[in-house]
């Protein structure tokens, strides 16, 4: 009995159940489990940020680097961005461009120099007086858009842009950007906000009507249609008699340049901006250029816009008030370059085409003496200031 029951005792019967075993299978499940779990996720994030990085690729509108530089903390640390002038010299530490000052004009004649800015062609205050935004002239890599603030300090809000536009307040900005068109609000140094829609080829913005870009559809042919942001593509209404638009009337209809039925012939028109532009009112007896410089008083009552007396250009004096189908227009000055500044319902100013201040009195104007250029004093040989309404 002893020797058996020792026999039973050395000899070791396995469990029906392994806890230790069993642990250890049952963790190996959960970490298959895990691991197939862990790569599936992966997959699907590769899979969306893949898909949102061609979103956003398509978005940009073109293939190149973007344009806008958008609150960028690292300004003051970078280089203005400019085009290489073919044959400019060059001095070490700088690029081939011309990063210089630009000098503005009042229509007092007091000059303000903006510092270390391209050319421009283009500038108006910022909203509360704290700067000026500055629109370049147009280079092989595109126009610059740039705050300059009263301390000194510039930054760059766009570069490499097509036209660009400024609401008049300042507040908004509209530009092209390879096939589209982009408006964006402007916060102190800051562009926000931004909406897009697809553009025609040729297309480029003209002016903001309110709360719409005014775009022209082609710059050499008539045809403009009104685009509000935010309310997706761009519309299919499309105005094909307009040909320019001076400004905006005080109950916010628009004056522009028309089509005549006359081959080559061209109209003076008011036109309400609906889903285009509808003309209300015409006057087909100026002799207006096809330029689309001009500007309209504040008052809605006077045009100076170019067009010709005879055969020699000249700046014309037009009464809106008498638009009726053969508007007067008189002499005013020489041809207009550039902005047309009104500093009342009466007195307008403008630069001519050597870079000289023309002050036209309505008065003297309709009296048959039209306005004489005189120099802007103080600006080097060369130089053309950029007009402004004030400082």
């Amino acid at each position: 009995m002893r020797e058996s029951l020792s026999h039973q005792v050395a000899l070791a019967r396995p469990l029906s159940a392994d806890p230790a075993g069993q642990a250890i299978r049952r963790a190996n499940r959960i970490r298959r489990r895990r691991t197939g779990a862990g790569l599936a996720l992966a997959a699907a994030v590769t899979v969306l940020l893949g898909a949102g990085m061609v979103q956003l690729g398509a978005g940009t509108g073109r293939d190149g680097a973007p344009i806008a530089v958008i609150g960028d903390p690292d300004r003051p640390n970078r280089p203005v961005p400019t085009a290489s002038v073919p044959g400019a010299e060059t001095s070490p530490g700088t690029s081939a461009s011309l990063v210089v000052s630009e000098t503005l004009v009042n229509p007092d004649g007091q000059r303000l120099v903006l510092r270390d800015i391209g050319p421009a062609e283009h500038a108006q205050l910022l909203p509360g007086g704290g700067g000026w935004l500055v629109v370049s002239t147009p280079t092989t890599a595109g126009r610059s858009l740039w705050v300059v603030q009263n301390d000194g300090l510039v930054q760059v809000l766009l570069a490499g842009a097509g036209p660009i536009v400024l609401a008049p307040d300042s507040r908004q900005v509209a530009w092209r950007d390879g096939s589209d068109l982009i408006v964006a609000g402007v916060v102190g140094a800051q562009l926000i906000g931004a909406a897009r829609t697809p553009v025609p080829a040729a297309a480029e913005p003209v002016r903001f009507v309110g709360d719409s870009v005014l775009v022209r559809l082609d710059p050499e042919s008539a045809g403009h249609t009104l685009w509000r942001p935010g309310t997706g593509q761009m519309p299919a209404a499309v105005d094909r008699q307009t040909l320019n638009v001076y400004g905006a009337l005080p109950d916010g209809r628009l004056v522009g340049q028309t089509v005549a039925t006359d081959p080559g012939g061209t109209c003076l028109a008011v036109l309400a901006p609906t889903r285009y532009l509808k003309p209300v009112e015409s006057g087909c007896g100026a002799d207006l250029s096809q330029d689309g410089i001009g500007g309209v008083s504040a008052d809605g009552r006077w045009l100076l816009a170019n067009g010709r007396v005879g055969k020699t250009d000249q700046a014309l004096l037009v009464d809106l008030r008498r638009l009726g189908p053969t508007p007067t227009a008189v002499a005013a000055g020489p041809p207009i370059t550039g902005a047309i500044v009104w500093s009342n319902e009466t007195q307008a100013v403008y630069l001519d085409g050597g870079g000289d201040l023309v002050r036209v009195d309505v008065g003297r104007v309709r009296a048959g003496k039209p306005a004489a250029p005189t120099p802007v004093p103080d600006v080097p040989a060369g130089d053309r200031p950029v007009l402004v309404k004030s400082f």
